[in-house]
């Protein structure tokens, strides 16, 4: 009988639970080649994912001489959703993963995520995981502070009824993992290998204490026998 080993889990989204960041990757890349910087694939994966867009103008600006604005970040949600709604999967595995952990847990699991809720919410409806975080959906944007700052996992924490020490934050990104680490949680990370994924070695800089690379065995590092 598999039993929780924390008080709760709080999941990142994107990347952890659907595969989106190479999608959304794709539609930003496009945009900002039409504004006129000529910037690789793996420039704009290293440069963006994991942060929020709003927060990481100066670069833009600096590249383009363009000042991204809420009418410019309104285009890019529009082209971004629209490119989700056609190519979304979840990642390998995570689906099995959140309903064993959600049979462990019961209600004791969120989503808390840098990302704004409507995407989230969409991508969770598509994939099949809305069913099992319910209204348990946290967004960086609604926050005073995004990830790396702890502030989204410190409200997914509360609305769980636990202190944030007793949490197990998943997440794939360094920033990611920062947040989850300033909240005072424990933190394991995700890394599938594939050409958006950080790296072990800089998950674990950030103070991941577990890295894994297949969801398959997420339920048993979140519970014991």
């Amino acid at each position: 009988m598999l039993h929780p080993k924390f008080s709760a889990v709080l999941f990142d989204c994107d990347g952890v639970l659907v595969d989106s960041e190479s999608i959304t990757n794709s539609v930003l890349r496009q945009m900002l080649i039409e504004l006129g910087w000529e910037i690789s694939p793996e420039q704009c994966i290293e440069i963006f994912i994991g942060k929020a867009l709003k927060d990481q103008w100066q670069p833009i600006f600096d590249q383009t001489g363009f000042r991204i604005d809420d009418q410019w970040i309104s285009q890019f949600r529009a082209r971004r959703d629209e490119a989700l709604r056609s190519k979304l999967q979840p990642i390998p595995g995570a689906l099995e993963a959140v309903k064993q952990i959600s049979a462990i847990y019961g209600q004791n699991i969120a989503c808390a995520t840098g990302a704004d809720r409507a995407k989230v919410e969409m991508q969770l409806a598509l994939t099949g995981f809305a069913e099992y975080f319910a209204d348990r959906v946290f967004s960086g944007m609604e926050c005073p502070r995004s990830k790396p700052a702890p502030d989204v996992y410190l409200a997914a924490a509360a609305s769980v009824g636990i202190g944030p020490g007793g949490a197990l934050v998943i997440e794939d990104t360094a920033t990611g993992v920062a947040a989850g680490i300033a909240a005072g949680a424990t933190v394991y990370g995700y890394c599938n290998g594939g050409p958006t994924s950080t790296s072990p070695e800089l998950l674990r800089a950030a103070g991941a204490t577990v890295v894994f690379s297949s969801m398959d065995a997420l339920p048993g590092l979140a519970s014991g026998a």
